[in-house]
């Protein structure tokens, strides 16, 4: 049995908000594994407030082609908020995607001039400032949405659609998927790792209740429909009811438009 310490006791305590004696018989329970330690609260029923945010800074942004054809985000990293929010911060960040829109195949890291005003915005503000992730997306459309927090863009989410969305359902759709985070666009594209791991929690939490297995199965995929509402993008009810009530895939297609694919990009994800 390895030893159980204090600092992997708070991680865990981190991750969940469970109490600290919990904690320990969990990691106990999983031999010091985390993500077991997790699954086997999840399977006791016992609520988890999994964080999945890390502590990193930065800021996002999107751009889009003036022809709707292709869009680009990039994030910018720092360590901290105040020099995430800053206008050197923001230059950067403006050359960089100005860059990527062009010419989607470039290492915007290995670009001599984005280097050197890295260089410049670390010497000035002492921190350690470089380009983070980077996507671009083609599509018959393609829109943009980005969330600012704290006079900075938090999240950015690119979308290529088929048929006409406006730019209010772009708008309206970005909005979603940047405050929902869906773990995928369809039911298919769900890891089946992940999706047999929530059957078997299902199945375990049941039985927990005194079910027989049969009866506790089929508990399961209702529980497994409930899942895919809640993850699942073309399955998840509309943020907005006022704006439209039902999922995002009435929501779609009463309005002409279907969702080819999405980017989301949030700063420390």
């Amino acid at each position: 049995m390895p030893e159980i310490t204090a600092k992997m006791v708070n991680d865990l305590r981190a991750r969940t908000g469970l109490g600290m004696m919990e904690c320990k018989k969990l990691l106990s329970e999983a031999g010091g594994e985390m993500d077991k330690a997790i699954d086997i609260a999840r399977k006791k029923g016992v609520k988890t407030s999994i964080a999945e945010r890390t502590a990193t800074e930065g800021r996002v942004v999107a751009e889009i082609s003036a022809d709707k054809k292709r869009g680009a985000v990039v994030e910018v990293v720092c360590n901290t908020d105040f020099t995430a929010k800053s206008e050197p911060v923001a230059k950067v960040a403006k050359i960089a995607i100005e860059r990527l829109l062009k010419h989607p195949g470039a290492k915007l890291a290995e670009d001599g001039e984005i280097r050197i005003e890295l260089t410049a915005v670390s010497q000035q503000t002492g921190e350690n400032v470089q380009i983070g992730r980077t996507a671009t997306l083609e599509g018959e459309t393609v829109g943009g949405y980005v969330y600012h927090t704290a006079g900075k863009g938090k999240i950015a989410v690119l979308m290529a659609f088929t048929g006409k969305p406006d730019d209010a359902v772009i708008s309206h759709l970005g909005m979603h998927i940047a405050a929902t985070r869906p773990l995928a666009h369809r039911r298919d594209e769900v890891p089946a790792d992940v999706v047999a791991k929530e059957r078997e929690i299902a199945v375990e939490q049941a039985k927990a209740t005194g079910k027989p297995q049969q009866i506790a199965e089929k508990i399961a995929e209702g529980k497994l429909n409930a899942f895919y509402g809640e993850r699942v993008l073309l399955d998840q009810d509309f943020i907005n009811a006022e704006v439209y009530k039902g999922k995002v895939a009435d929501f779609l297609k009463v309005r002409g438009a279907a969702l080819h694919k999405y980017i989301r990009v949030e700063v420390g994800q």
